[in-house]
């Protein structure tokens, strides 16, 4: 249903509305998405995502006509794929540098591949150099976002629908399962003969490839890329989106970049001035306090307390069973646990 009326969206909303939230929301949330796979189905919260999909962005920049760069004069989509390969291929050897390590330690290897990215391109001039690639040529089909965004929303609209089929299924498979095993119980599945190293790794790999196509579908809606745009700042963007949606729950990868989104064009016309702290250019100030309130009310993020409220009132609407007179089952995450249940 969402889908379809996402599909009918630039029929209802102008062309602002299309390209600066829902156009930058679907490509944020599929960056975000990336995040969610390694940390909901296999425990790894990793903040290298803006890193990666920066190698992916840096890497079809240069080999397209473009501004700055190597202005190799690739076809696009030849070098769309090169970027999506290379930055899968960087995720891979990141992961199995990363996958022996958990908790805080992960989280830092993680943050240590994006801030390494970072100045590496700030600083390899003939790469980008801090002024980065502009005027990058997407595909034809693609056109020229900035006077004609639609060709662009309805490429980041399937994109996002095939990342989460292409996740949801993955998690049915034989690795997604063992991969939810290593999530639960890494001793235990290794003790069952599982290399959990190479599971975590190639998961981490996976992940990438989720990250690459956002940052291809990045390069395409700026037309440039430059290290500013894959800053610390971005990599926090990417997690406090993860968590605002649900950073265990898939959907919440859109919800949390479709908030984020319009908060960020918004923010600057409804905020007032409240001394100097608050302001029209306090968008951070705005939307840390909205992370700290949905911290607080859900670790689920807003996902989780649709599904709560959701909860609430199919319990409130059934009462009590018919014939036991037991309580109505309880659901969490989908799975029944009922309150008499032995």
């Amino acid at each position: 249903m969402l889908v379809l009326f996402l599909a009918g969206a630039p029929s209802v909303f102008d062309s602002f509305t299309l390209s600066q939230i829902l156009t930058k929301a679907l490509w944020l949330g599929i960056a975000a998405a990336s995040l969610i796979f390694l940390s909901s189905y296999g425990g790894m919260i990793s903040l290298g995502q803006t890193g990666i999909y920066a190698v992916a962005g840096f890497t079809m920049a240069n080999l397209v006509h473009a501004a700055g760069g190597r202005n190799l004069g690739w076809d696009p989509w030849a070098a769309t794929a090169a970027g999506i390969a290379v930055a899968t291929l960087f995720g891979v050897l990141c992961g199995a540098i990363a996958s022996r390590s958990y908790g805080i330690y992960f989280l830092m290897i993680t943050l240590a591949i994006s801030v390494i990215v970072f100045y590496f391109f700030a600083q390899v001039t003939t790469l980008s150099g801090y002024g980065g690639i502009r005027s990058v040529t997407p595909p034809a089909v693609i056109g020229n976002p900035v006077i004609n965004p639609l060709p662009l929303y309805y490429a980041a609209l399937v994109a996002s629908v095939l990342v989460y089929v292409g996740i949801r299924y993955l998690a049915r498979t034989p690795f997604g399962l063992a991969l939810q095993g290593i999530r639960d119980d890494p001793a235990r599945m290794q003790a069952l003969g599982f290399n959990v190293s190479l599971h975590r790794a190639l998961a981490f790999g996976v992940g990438a490839f989720i990250a690459s196509i956002a940052g291809i579908l990045s390069v395409w809606y700026t037309t440039q890329v430059s290290p500013g745009g894959i800053n610390l700042a971005q990599t926090i963007n990417i997690l406090v989106i993860a968590v605002i949606g649900g950073l265990y729950r898939l959907e919440g990868a859109w919800v949390g970049a479709a908030v984020f989104s319009t908060i960020d064009n918004y923010s600057r016309l409804w905020m007032p001035n409240v001394g100097d702290w608050l302001g029209p250019d306090r968008f951070e100030t705005v939307i840390g306090v909205i992370f700290l309130v949905i911290v607080l009310a859900s670790p689920g993020g807003l996902v989780g307390i649709w599904e709560s409220v959701w909860a609430r009132r199919n319990r409130a609407g059934r009462g009590p069973t018919e014939s036991s007179g037991m309580p109505a089952a309880e659901e969490v995450d989908g799975v029944v646990d009922h309150p008499a249940a032995v």
